[in-house]
């Protein structure tokens, strides 16, 4: 599975933006989605997770409220963020897994992008 991300860029604070993974190869046996982002601090963060096969999404408490993850049926993920802080910043990578749970994976996803820059300022 090879996952492409795009739609990152400069932002500022309080604007939008949404994400997009696109998801190739034998995606057919993915089950979990997810999006995480890394921090200039190092820091690997579990940001939103959807499950493909029905409509279970899980979000971390820094999102909740104003961010949302969907996936449709091309094998697209996409992000929405909004109300977006200056320590949003961050690379965002997709994920993908043939294996459930899909929240309580956490970075034990098979399948990575390369990731996309959001930066806000």
């Amino acid at each position: 599975v090879q996952l492409v991300e795009s739609g990152g860029g400069s932002v500022l604070a309080g604007g939008s933006l949404r994400l997009s993974c696109a998801a190739s190869g034998s995606t057919d046996p993915v089950k979990c989605m997810a999006w995480f982002r890394q921090t200039p601090d190092g820091g690997r963060q579990k940001v939103a997770t959807t499950y493909t096969r029905g409509p279970i999404t899980e979000y971390a408490d820094f999102v909740k409220g104003r961010s949302y993850i969907s996936h449709y049926p091309n094998n697209t993920v996409y992000l929405r963020m909004g109300a977006l802080k200056p320590e949003d910043t961050a690379v965002y990578y997709c994920a993908a897994d043939p294996k459930t749970p899909c929240w309580n994976r956490n970075t034990r996803y098979k399948f990575w992008g390369q990731g996309t820059q959001v930066t806000v300022s």
